[in-house]
């Protein structure tokens, strides 16, 4: 593998770890919060979030390069407290790609949120746990299936991102340019064997990604039913 290719490797795999944790920190109480609400904007407030799944990239990508740009809002912020201009950087690329694939991991926690049902929390309350004690102890175990599932999409997904990283980021080595990007560059070239060489190994890594997450489902079903 080419040094530049090992750099385009290590750019995406630092951008889909990033991602990944931006995403369960902001998730995880959005989840639950859904789960548990009988608000009457629930299904409002779900389709909000649903909508990167339904939306083309070019088009997010395009409002996220008007909201982080130096007259957006964000970006106007980001100028202010001295953390630069966003859009053609790391930390750019980053926060566009945690919101296209932020409900490749919400829902998948809230899934598992609302599979446990009421009955263990009841239960755990009536020993005197706290809330926050019934979260740790009894809902993160329960829904530990939940939790690896949307770490693997969330994170394979923001290794597949172009649109959006395109849109934001542009093309820079060893700043913005990913993996999904070099294949592009790869193709555009004419340069078939990188091409075929990179797309492979995310075909394969893809593939295993989503084994692990039906086998650890598998599991989980055939436990529940014991």
């Amino acid at each position: 593998m080419s040094e530049t290719s090992l750099t385009v490797v290590w750019v995406t795999l630092k951008l889909a770890s990033v991602v990944t944790i931006i995403l369960f920190l902001v998730a995880t109480p959005l989840a639950w919060w859904l789960s548990q609400t009988q608000s009457r904007y629930k299904p409002v407030i779900s389709a909000l979030f649903a909508v990167p799944l339904v939306l083309p990239p070019t088009v997010m990508g395009f409002y996220l390069l008007l909201l982080l740009g130096p007259n957006g809002p964000i970006g106007q912020l980001s100028d202010i407290l001295g953390l630069g201009i966003l859009p053609f950087s790391f930390t750019g690329i980053a926060i566009a790609c945690a919101v296209h694939s932020f409900p490749f991991v919400i829902q998948p926690l809230q899934n598992a949120f609302e599979s446990i049902g009421k009955r263990p929390l009841e239960v755990a309350a009536t020993l005197g746990a706290s809330p926050l004690d019934c979260f740790w102890n009894v809902v993160i175990p329960l829904a530990r299936p939940g939790f690896i599932t949307a770490m693997v999409m969330g994170f394979c997904h923001a290794i597949g991102e172009f649109g959006v990283v395109l849109m934001i980021g542009g093309n820079i080595p060893g700043k913005t340019r990913v993996l999904s990007v070099q294949i592009y560059n790869h193709v555009e070239a004419m340069e078939y064997a990188q091409a075929h060489w990179l797309a492979g190994s995310m075909v394969i890594f893809s593939f295993l990604a989503l084994l692990i997450v039906y086998l650890v489902n598998q599991k989980a079903a055939k436990r529940s039913m014991a």
